[in-house]
């Protein structure tokens, strides 16, 4: 029976380093000027997303999620702050003319997301 609570707790551990340490999101490469970005369940999908250097983007967010930390998303970067009406699809327009990486989340930076700029 020990043996059994070992290896339980072995995989386990295995599987923690794993989810926080090893395991990378799925970057979003934009091919589109228009990028569909879902707000549910705790989570932007894509969250991460690559886009060309000097290239107009529209991020069109469609928040799925009630709760109050999905209602606002924010640039800080870029000094850009965007309430989420329950429901509704909200456009953000962005040309990033720097290359690097941009956050953006809620207010709570429960929900979070990043631009990789190239």
């Amino acid at each position: 029976m020990i043996w059994l609570v070992n290896i339980v707790s072995i995989l386990l551990i295995i599987f923690i380093i794993w989810w926080f340490w090893m395991s990378r999101p799925e970057i979003h490469r934009a091919t589109e000027s228009i990028i569909n970005i879902r707000v549910s369940d705790g989570v932007y999908t894509p969250s991460y997303i690559n886009v060309e250097k000097g290239r107009a983007v529209t991020l069109r967010f469609e928040r799925l999620d009630p709760g109050p930390c999905a209602e606002v998303v924010r640039f800080d970067d870029f000094g850009i702050r965007v309430e989420l009406p329950l429901n509704q699809v909200v456009d953000v327009q962005l040309t990033i003319e720097a290359e690097g990486e941009y956050s953006f989340g809620c207010e709570m930076q429960m929900y979070a997301g990043r631009l990789i700029v190239s």
